[in-house]
């Protein structure tokens, strides 16, 4: 008997079947535009147990929901995150489930994260040079990432590399992430820094910019229409190139027409689009209510009141209309 879905889409036409959730606001890292010395985690009793998670996530598949990135802060520094991989792809409705990490933890974890079926893995990495690693993120780990991704690409997992483009980097460090595709069957993504948190003190790099600096390093650079999931992401390749290069541009290629998701943050407030601090609390309706019926019926409606209430596009490009002021960690990124 095939599931009754009453699929919403929002007042702009968009079909939003994409779930970002973070499960920590805690991380292993220090990345300077994301997570800074200094900021202070959340008690665990504040954030939401796996199980309200799931009931967050019932609720969202009933109402078209298909796709979830588990995401952080790390994600892999909260003990059963494989677990909870595993009970979201038992959740009915909900196609396929992903992870974001830093990578240092994904060695140890690859086998838990294996046994959950994972569908794919992006790996946050900035740079391959370990003077640079460590200056972005204040730890030597750069080896033990690298080895991570390895791991991750020799047992068929579907891996993706996020790079954040910043201003200081030398040419040659954007020229070493790119030739990663020609022997590695990954997508190594260029993404855009968004004024949020502490990337408001950041200049973005455009992916207009890196693009023609990657077709001089590359004269045979073209454009690659297959199809690498359900993200915005602009994708190039290198002739003969194992991998692809992707370009996130959240700035100077807005694509708020085409946004399909919405996130939930490690406490439980959903939220429909980044740069807003709008969205409906859900722990407080998975916490007040006793009975089951009562809190699902609550969690569809808050959840369709949220993409029914997502805004046209972003203000990235006017910052002082943004009214989000929390650091990334704290969203989940």
């Amino acid at each position: 008997m095939k599931r009754m879905v009453a699929r919403v889409v929002d007042l702009y036409g968009r079909n939003i079947d994409y779930m970002r959730i973070s499960i920590t606001d805690r991380c292993n890292l220090r990345c300077k535009y994301c997570m800074p010395n200094g900021i202070q985690s959340v008690a665990m009793e504040e954030l939401l147990s796996f199980e309200e998670i799931i009931s967050c996530v019932k609720a969202a598949a009933k109402l078209g929901i298909k796709y979830i990135k588990v995401t952080g802060g790390e994600p892999l520094v909260r003990r059963g995150c494989s677990n909870l991989i595993k009970m979201l792809k038992a959740v009915d409705g909900i196609e396929k489930v992903t992870l974001t990490t830093n990578g240092v933890l994904l060695q140890q974890h690859i086998d838990s994260l294996i046994d959950a079926k994972v569908d794919g893995i992006n790996i946050s990495l900035d740079t391959l040079d370990r003077n640079s690693y460590f200056r972005i993120t204040g730890f030597d780990e750069l080896q033990v990432v690298l080895r991570g991704i390895d791991v991750a690409c020799e047992n068929g997992i579907k891996t993706k590399i996020n790079v954040v483009a910043l201003e200081e980097k030398p040419l040659e460090e954007y020229r070493n992430l790119v030739e990663l595709t020609l022997k590695k069957d990954i997508d190594v993504r260029f993404i855009e820094m968004m004024p949020i948190g502490m990337g408001r003190m950041f200049s973005p790099v455009s992916s207009q910019k890196l693009l023609a600096q990657f077709r001089e390093m590359f004269s045979e650079l073209e454009i690659d229409y297959t199809n690498h999931g359900f993200g915005p992401a602009v994708y190039y390749k290198v002739p003969g190139a194992l991998g692809s290069i992707g370009f996130i541009s959240a700035i100077h290629g807005k694509f708020c027409d085409c946004c399909n998701r919405i996130r939930l943050s490690s406490m439980g407030f959903l939220k429909s689009c980044l740069c807003y601090d709008t969205g409906v609390d859900l722990r407080e309706i998975l916490r007040d209510m006793n009975d089951d019926a009562t809190r699902d019926r609550l969690l569809q409606e808050a959840i369709r009141d949220a993409i029914l209430g997502k805004p046209k596009e972003h203000c990235f490009d006017r910052p002082l209309n943004i009214t989000e002021e929390k650091y990334m960690a704290s969203i989940g990124g």
